[in-house]
Parts: C-alpha cells; sequence; structure tokens
C-alpha cells in the first residue's frame, strides 16, 4: 500500500503546479494548462496527461506481479471488450479526478487509483494535492487518512447527504423528496464524497446519474475497507469488468448501516 500512496502522491504533486498557475475565473488563458472538450462533452487538460503518465510509469516499476498487471485510466486508449473480458486482476485508474474542481480552483480534485481482482475493487487511494489529503484502503490493511485509521459512523440526524458539486441532479432532489426524515446536502468534488463517507463526515451518497467505472472504484475500495458499502439500486454490490461500456449504473454508497429512511424508498 505504501508504494501505490507513493505513486499518487506523486502524480497529484506533478499536476499541482499546473492547478496554483489557474485562474478560476479564465482557466482557459493559461498556456500550461492545453484545455480541450473530449467527445463525452468533458474537459481534459495537461495535467491529466501528466498525471496519468507519471502513473503507468510508476505502476509499471512495481515488482511483479503488481507491476505486470494491465492499466485501464480514463486518458489512454481502452483494451478491446474481447481483451478486457478475460483479465482477472488489473489497475483502475483516474489520474485526475473532477477536472471541474480542478479548473474552479476550489481544491475538490483528487488522483485515483485501484487494484481490480474477480471484478472488485481490493485496494484503492485517493490524493487530493491541494489539501495535501491521502486516502487509502485495502481488504488487508483497512482505511486510513494521512496514515491514521478511518472508520464509517452511524447515521447522524439530520442525515447529512453528499451530492455532486458540478453535476445536479433533478432525479437525485425527487428522490430526496421521499425521505420522511430531516436531512441536508454536502455538495463536494470527486472521489472525495466516498472519502468523507469512509470517515464519518457524510451519511448517504445516492448516485443516481452516470459515472465511469474510474471515478469510483478507488473511493469504493477505501469505503468498503473502512466498513461501509457501495451498492446498485436492485441491492447488489457495485463491481467492474462485466460489459464493454465502462459506465456504472447508478448506485447508492452509505456506512456501517443504511438509513431507515434510504431502505424504505429502496425496498432493500
Amino acid at each position: 500500500m505504501a508504494a501505490l500512496e507513493a505513486i499518487a502522491i506523486a502524480a497529484g504533486d506533478a499536476i499541482l503546479p499546473i492547478y496554483c498557475t489557474l485562474d478560476a475565473a479564465t482557466p482557459q488563458a493559461s498556456k500550461n494548462l492545453q484545455l480541450r472538450t473530449k467527445a463525452d462533452n468533458t474537459p481534459v487538460t495537461a495535467a491529466d496527461a501528466l498525471a496519468h503518465n507519471t502513473i503507468v510509469h510508476a505502476l509499471a516499476q512495481l515488482p511483479a506481479p503488481l507491476g505486470h498487471y494491465p492499466v485501464i485510466s480514463e486518458e489512454s486508449a481502452a483494451a478491446t471488450w474481447a481483451e478486457r473480458k478475460t483479465w482477472q486482476t488489473y489497475w483502475l485508474v483516474d489520474p485526475l479526478d473532477g477536472t471541474k474542481e480542478f479548473l474552479h480552483r476550489n481544491d475538490e480534485f483528487t488522483v485515483n487509483i485501484a487494484l481490480i481482482h474477480n471484478h472488485h475493487p481490493i485496494a484503492g487511494v485517493v490524493y487530493a494535492p491541494a489539501l495535501k489529503t491521502l486516502y487509502s484502503g485495502s481488504e488487508n490493511t483497512g482505511a486510513r487518512k494521512n496514515h491514521q485509521p478511518i472508520a464509517v459512523q452511524a447515521p447522524q440526524q439530520p442525515l447529512r447527504i453528499a451530492s455532486s458539486r458540478s453535476h445536479p441532479s433533478a432525479t437525485l432532489q425527487h428522490f430526496l423528496a421521499g425521505f420522511s426524515v430531516p436531512y441536508c446536502e454536502i455538495p463536494l468534488g470527486s472521489s472525495l464524497k466516498l472519502c468523507w463517507l469512509a470517515e464519518g463526515l457524510v451519511d448517504l451518497y445516492p448516485r443516481l446519474g452516470p459515472t465511469a467505472e474510474w471515478d469510483i472504484a478507488a473511493g469504493q475500495a477505501i469505503l468498503e475497507a473502512a466498513g461501509g458499502h457501495v451498492m446498485c439500486l436492485d441491492g447488489t454490490r457495485l463491481s467492474y469488468n462485466r460489459k464493454a461500456s465502462f459506465l456504472n449504473p447508478s448506485f447508492i454508497a452509505f456506512g456501517a448501516k443504511l438509513p431507515d429512511a434510504v431502505a424504505i424508498n429502496t425496498n432493500w
């Protein structure tokens, strides 16, 4: 885990100088940014590519078998489904999760690295370089924040609900309208939503819209290591590399216990 943490920190620290040169009002004016829009209408920058290259190179230097596992990254051409559907173990990477947070200079962007085995994340690291905050977790080590153990907490009242800062959702508002208990929304960027769940700062993260597998895997590994859960709406554990598409279904992430208000709404 220490080696994985070091890789995430190196990638985050590599992109921090680009971040520090941005003007939140006009980030596109930065000569270092090289901002463009991808086919899915999401932004990508030179920082994404720099973090990607740092991570992929460092993973390849790890001792066998870790250094031999294939890598799926948001910023690289993906292997074909025919090839990757045979993979048992691989790395799943989002070099810069929360590019909009990066551009808006609100500090809520992260570097995400997960190890997937048999369709589930078994280890993950999330590093927020602007906050100098490192989360990590695995089945064997438990979850940590800046090397100190963390664990999920019992739901609070009012219920603290993490929501996406950059992707407001009418579907989420409709879902929350069915709650019979008081709640408050806490907007957050990137994988910090799952990490805050892991340390007990929020109670629930319903994501009722599209995310990519690399957005969630590392945070899921940390949350599960802290005693939490990420469940699809059919009540099954969120899993990976089961289809050609990288899009996740809607899911609900929570701590040790699903809040009663959600259990009633989902019939779990």
